[in-house]
């Protein structure tokens, strides 16, 4: 009988790496091919081999075209539950919007919601489960809520005793080290460590960072194996193949994002209520200043109530912006910031947060009471870029000792 099992094991390993082999992506300028963690079947199946597995997953937890979930069943992995994030493990929910505890339709595993009551696993969670997997594209931003999911689960495995599996990603933005350290007197929901805006890590280097630096509640420790990408470095261009969540639906909004986030603690509106989010600038009190124009709406999924509803703004259109010249500055755009200010008419309600409905306030976003303040007196871009040192010098050492990648 343990003959055959083990026969059957190895047959699965090998159709695993059959799998894996088959679904990487050639994606990157110089043609090699990118193979992220979870492709790489054959270097994590063995770990799972004969125990109870939950994984943490969303709509870009992937190995080719199919779900992991849905690949990792096929080959008999023991899953026995699903932790799913903001817009839920199918990504069917509205930004925003809480998640609930459901069975998934498809696989009839469990499905525990991390954005609602609760923001990571419980030990009653936890309680028939020996080893977590976590896979979930990041986009290399500080406000985009998965990096912080990730130290949620890692403190609640080392709080459980469970072993963490990490299948690392690329970093879209990954060539972009930006903007200023956040000040913990502003740790939030949207920032929870002392990082830049943009971190140039991937989620297995930040989990490492977590670890190393004892950023993890109580300090703790967690059990984690990373399964690095083959063939990346931070300098390579990566095209997800997947939006990582409804609003950012292009690889043009995901490079666009670090720089457009920020609006999101003001009255302009980035594009959410259009099929184009995070690729437009706007407001209806712009009118004659600008000839671009978009008229936002209650879209499904996506913006149910967006801000200036059904309301013409006019601003910028930066749907064929040169993105590549953030990766050859190594830096987000502030212009933009500085000149919708400049153009607005009624500047004491530009970072009114209150009136704008938005995600969250400025300061927030920022990480610093200091942005809004520095715009607002007028500021130029080089001066605000002085008062993120030494800081930003500082982290930028600090990564290095965490990197899996050049």
């Amino acid at each position: 009988m343990k003959a055959i099992k083990s026969s059957l094991f190895t047959l699965i390993l090998l159709l695993a790496f059959l799998i894996s082999c088959g679904s990487s992506v050639r994606n990157s300028s110089n043609g090699v091919s990118i193979k992220t963690g979870a492709e790489q079947t054959e270097k994590y199946l063995p770990l799972l081999k004969g125990k109870r597995v939950a994984i943490v997953a969303n709509p870009t937890s992937i190995i080719g075209k199919t779900s992991l979930v849905d690949s990792l069943k096929s080959l008999q992995v023991n899953i026995v539950k699903i932790f799913g994030p903001e817009h839920g493990f199918r990504g069917t929910a509205s930004a925003g919007a809480v998640v609930s505890d459901s069975i998934d339709a498809k696989t009839g595993i469990p499905e525990i919601s991390l954005y609602g009551k609760k923001s990571k696993p419980s030990k009653e969670d936890l309680a028939n489960v020996d080893v977590v997997v976590f896979d979930i594209q990041d986009v290399g931003a500080r406000f985009y809520t998965y990096i912080n999911l990730l130290a949620r689960v890692m403190e609640s495995c080392a709080d459980n005793k469970k072993e963490l599996i990490v299948l690392d990603r690329p970093n879209p933005n990954g060539f972009t080290v930006d903007g200023p350290i956040l000040d913990m007197k502003l740790k939030s929901g949207i920032g929870m460590f002392p990082i830049p805006i943009t971190h140039g890590m991937t989620i297995g280097e930040l989990a490492q960072l977590y670890n190393g630096e004892g950023w993890l509640e109580n300090k703790v420790r967690c059990n984690i194996t990373v399964i690095p990408v083959a063939n990346y470095s931070h300098d390579m261009e990566y095209s997800l193949p997947v939006a990582p969540s409804p609003n950012l639906n292009t690889q043009q909004s995901i490079l666009l994002y670090p720089s457009l986030c920020l609006f999101e603690g003001t009255i302009i509106s980035q594009g959410r209520g259009t099929y184009f989010p995070f690729s437009v600038l706007g407001n209806p009190d712009l009118k004659g200043k600008y000839e671009f124009s978009f008229t936002p709406v209650s879209i499904k999924g996506m913006a149910e109530t967006p801000l200036h509803q059904d309301k013409v703004c006019y601003g910028l259109d930066l749907r064929k912006y040169d993105a590549s010249e953030f990766r050859k500055t190594g830096q987000i755009n502030l212009k933009w910031l500085i000149e919708m200010y400049q153009a607005y008419p009624h500047k004491e309600k530009f970072f009114d947060f209150r009136q704008s409905k938005q995600m969250g306030n400025f300061d927030k976003l920022a990480g610093t009471t200091l942005l809004k303040e520095q715009i607002i007196a007028g500021k130029s871009e080089k001066e605000i870029r002085e008062s993120w040192e030494p800081g930003l010098s500082e982290f930028k050492k600090l990564r290095t000792k965490y990197l899996l990648y050049q």
